[in-house]
């Protein structure tokens, strides 16, 4: 079973002290890919340093400007992460979007942010992989309005009508992670809605550790256990979610 982490940041400093066992769990999982998206110009430094230490292949990136990083300063950011962009061979723009749910001091300007970065990934024909918390109607305005229309909605926990609201502006694709093994998750029409042709499964690690680890650090071997419920919800093996999961993501990011 080949499995297909797209979301991962395990470049962070909360893997330092077992990054090479994390990275060994993981294969002996079998997730033999995994993407890496970058959160805001602090971790540049860190991203970079895991993908020169790779030496096999497994790892692909992608470079963005993460809402909840944005402040006064935006713009000078912006001019970092742009530079980032267009200087190595990311394979999309990442983590982008809009988050509401802790403050809304900088809404103008994480809209402002959010667009630019469609405009970005639009020039350079790149997946944006999109961060939306309390700001779903306001994420598909943007996507609206920009018009660029290749997008992942990751960390999706939204209702059907949310997945059908969503289609209706473009054709994303649903990065689906362990809070769909929580027991008050409720996502399992959710789930049917999207169906396999347009999912993706991701850990969001350090984040949303999968049950029976919740509450833990999250580390991608654990993507598993999300496998596992979503096959049990579609009522297929846990090898044709990893499959199908697999051919989109490389559909998206490449070989």
């Amino acid at each position: 079973m080949r499995i297909f982490d797209t979301h991962t940041h395990i470049f962070l400093n909360e893997f330092d002290a077992d990054r090479a066992d994390v990275v060994a769990r993981a294969a002996d999982a079998g997730v033999s890919r995994m993407m890496l998206p970058n959160v805001d110009v602090e971790t540049i430094p860190l991203l970079k340093k895991m993908l020169a230490d790779e030496s096999d292949g497994r790892f692909v990136a992608a470079m963005g400007l993460h809402p909840t990083s944005v402040g006064e300063a935006y713009r000078d950011d912006l001019d970092v992460v742009y530079s980032e962009l267009h200087a190595a061979g990311y394979r999309a723009v990442g983590e982008v979007g809009l988050d509401l749910y802790w403050d809304d001091t900088f809404i103008k300007q994480q809209i402002i942010v959010f667009e630019e970065q469609l405009k970005w990934a639009s020039e350079k024909n790149l997946p944006v992989i999109v961060h939306n918390r309390s700001a779903f109607e306001r994420t598909i305005a943007s996507v609206k309005r920009v018009g660029w229309n290749n997008i992942i909605l990751h960390s999706f926990g939204g209702t059907p009508d949310e997945v059908r609201g969503a289609r209706s502006v473009c054709d994303p694709y649903f990065g689906i992670n362990g809070v769909v093994t929580f027991k008050n998750a409720r996502l399992d029409d959710t789930v049917r809605e999207i169906g396999l042709s347009r999912m993706l499964v991701e850990t969001d690690a350090p984040y949303l550790a999968p049950v029976p680890h919740r509450g833990k650090r999250n580390e991608p071997s654990y993507i598993v256990n999300t496998v596992n419920r979503i096959a049990e919800i579609l009522g297929v093996s846990p090898e044709t979610v990893a499959d199908a999961t697999y051919r989109n993501a490389v559909s998206l990011f490449g070989e």
